[in-house]
């Protein structure tokens, strides 16, 4: 999937901030950039992946 096909979110928590990072959904886990440069890509992350940061993030544990 090419990063102009991917619909990029930031999260309500970040106001109008311009330094936080905007997450996509990928049919098989998220992708992540950097908000202050889109244009430099993202990061794919599989699902299980991504799963396991936000249980920890959302928790604190795994």
């Amino acid at each position: 999937m090419m990063t102009n096909e991917l619909v990029f979110r930031k999260s309500s928590y970040s106001g109008q901030s311009q330094n936080c990072v905007e997450i996509a959904d990928l049919p098989s886990g998220a992708a992540v950039r950097d908000s202050k440069n889109p244009a430099k890509g993202h990061f794919p992350f599989p699902a299980a992946e991504w799963t396991a940061f936000l249980t920890i993030a959302c928790t604190g544990r795994p």
